[in-house]
């Protein structure tokens, strides 16, 4: 097979200057906040990465986020993809090279939206929210986001998710008991808009999430895919592989692991699932990669 180095260009000179990728970006989910990867970027830190967790426009880094969100979640209410979407670019554009960008759930979507308009080096999405044109829409999915999608006036609202949903949706592994301490740490209310704008984007003509499958100039691009993920189960990210290897001669590929929830990120055996994405990031071959 093909491979692929990570590597990113460097034009602060006026030239054109190809440089192994040495920043990794990346981008929480919605529910989530930057602390959400606490875990990581120790890991890769240790691997010698500078690592970058941006939050989506009014969300702060760390417990204080968090705590800030609970008390006012009202910088959420009406944020959209295309604002996320400017924020983030702005970030990782303002870098000097090009980044290892990765993203779980709706961050996932994040990640290939920005690899689509030309930023970061490689791109990974862990269990990914759908881009349009991605239609698998499992009963799973449908029941853990219609809290917030039953009611159109949420489109405009920052919703809040109780414990039990929240048990349902990411933590469906856990015990109540451990789920509630997750829950107590990173929960936050979620944009409505955003939410509404991924779930209904196959029946919104230009939709924020709107995505060239066929782009050949993208980096390679990584689905991971969990197993017993409820939210977004392994038949939304197979589906998004599978459109963007038959339509792109970009690098693309996807990798299960079985069993594990949508908190993948965080509950017992993400070492493995940090590992291996890092380890494709940096060496990135095509294909359907198998479970691990």
């Amino acid at each position: 097979m093909a491979r692929y180095k990570a590597i990113s260009t460097d034009r602060s000179d006026g030239h054109m200057e190809q440089q192994a990728a040495d920043t990794v970006v990346l981008i929480h989910g919605l529910w989530m906040t930057p602390l959400s990867w606490e875990h990581w970027v120790a890991r890769y830190e240790e691997r010698g990465l500078k690592v970058i967790t941006p939050g989506y426009p009014g969300i702060e880094p760390g417990d204080a986020g968090v705590a800030a969100l609970r008390e006012d979640p009202s910088p959420l209410a009406g944020l959209g993809v295309t604002e996320v979407f400017d924020h983030l670019a702005s970030v990782i554009g303002a870098l000097d090279t090009k980044p290892i960008i990765m993203g779980h759930s709706f961050g996932g979507a994040f990640t290939q939206l920005l690899l689509d308009a030309g930023y970061g080096s490689v791109g990974v999405s862990i269990d990914g929210a759908a881009v349009k044109g991605v239609k698998a829409l499992p009963f799973s999915e449908i029941k853990a986001t219609f809290p917030v999608l039953k009611n159109p006036a949420n489109k405009d609202r920052a919703v809040p998710i109780t414990p039990k949903e929240f048990h349902y949706a990411f933590t469906n592994n856990l015990s109540e008991e451990e789920s509630q301490v997750v829950y107590d740490r990173y929960a936050v209310p979620v944009s409505g808009r955003i939410l509404f704008q991924g779930g209904f984007a196959n029946f919104t003509p230009h939709a924020a999430t709107t995505y060239n499958f066929a782009n050949d100039d993208r980096a390679p691009l990584l689905f991971i895919a969990g197993g017993n993920d409820h939210i977004l189960p392994p038949s939304v990210q197979h589906e998004n592989y599978e459109k963007n290897a038959k339509n792109s001669q970009a690098i693309s590929a996807y990798k299960l692991f079985p069993g594990r929830s949508h908190y993948t990120c965080g509950e017992a055996g993400w070492e493995q699932v940090a590992d291996a994405a890092l380890d494709w990031a940096l060496a990135p071959v095509p294909g359907d990669l198998g479970q691990n």
